[in-house]
């Protein structure tokens, strides 16, 4: 962030801050990057914060930074979310601080190489942090949020989720995995005055792509957004009621019209007959028992 942007926020809102605290948000990955801004925008609107990363030294200095210019209450949390000690902790704290009432989940890798060159080791090290903690860690909070009956939970998915063409298979699918979470959870939770929101990240300048294994510099800058316009467009969505936010995509109408397709579909994708357009005649299941004996 530029100084010029920290000033023109800082008196409002610090202000902001100043207000009673909506409660604790906790963000998992916010040492830097999308975390970190993240960390920055909510503490701004006057959460107070659980920060939880593996790198201690950028942890404990984001925290002091923010605790410093807002008079927020910002913890810290080390943790390696792939660890299932330091997951159980963040569980523990999450299913015991009454006072979270948001949780971002942000933490995850990716990578660019096909299936076949890849490490399947690092295969399954990204389905543990981009599904597994991910899980776990909702699962600790959503009882406590059905208590209070209120709370947000913000997923960080991928373009990848709907385009997994785009990159690596398995980092799509985890990230279609978050995108399907994140749809069932709101209609879970939807009554109970729970927030459910997906962002879909396109390509962000952020330390992701040199750990996925392509340098950023080989990206056209065109498809490339700041960490900051992407945060801010995300808590815009949020504001909006969004339960999908794309921040890139120009159009509304057109995740509108991806939805309402598919919307359309579920009636149908799961009938008692085969299509017509398979040729194949409709039996009813005494026919089909009668046949099988």
């Amino acid at each position: 962030m530029s100084n010029e942007s920290n000033n023109g926020h800082s008196q409002i809102d610090t202000a902001v801050a100043s207000r009673r605290s909506p409660g604790k948000a906790l963000i998992t990955g916010a040492s830097s990057g999308i975390g970190a801004i993240y960390a920055d925008r909510l503490v701004r609107r006057g959460y107070d914060l659980i920060l939880v990363a593996r790198n201690r030294e950028r942890l404990v200095a984001l925290a002091a930074r923010l605790a410093n210019e807002t008079g927020r209450a910002v913890e810290v949390i080390v943790a390696d979310l792939n660890n299932d000690t330091d997951l159980a902790r963040v569980e523990r704290v999450l299913s015991t601080d009454d006072q979270i009432s948001m949780l971002v989940n942000n933490v995850g890798f990716g990578a660019t190489t096909p299936l076949v060159n890849s490490d399947i080791n690092k295969m399954t090290e990204m389905i543990g942090l981009n599904i597994t903690a991910l899980v776990r860690l909702t699962h600790a909070l959503v009882p406590e949020l059905l208590k209070r009956d209120g709370g947000t939970i913000i997923n960080i998915a991928s373009i990848v989720g709907i385009a997994p063409e785009l990159l690596n298979g398995v980092y799509g699918a985890t990230k279609a995995f978050v995108l399907a979470f994140s749809l069932s959870l709101h209609k879970e939770l939807a009554a109970h005055n729970i927030r459910i929101q997906a962002v879909l990240p396109g390509a962000t300048a952020t330390e992701f792509w040199g750990i996925a294994g392509t340098s950023i510099e080989h990206l056209p800058s065109q498809i490339v957004m700041t960490a900051d316009d992407l945060v801010d467009a995300a808590l815009t969505g949020l504001d909006q009621g969004e339960l999908v936010t794309i921040p890139s995509l120009p159009e509304l109408s057109e995740w509108n019209a991806y939805e309402n397709a598919r919307q359309r579909m579920i009636p149908n994708l799961s009938l008692s007959s085969p299509a017509a357009r398979y040729g194949i005649p409709s039996r009813t299941h005494e026919e089909h028992y009668s046949s099988a004996l």
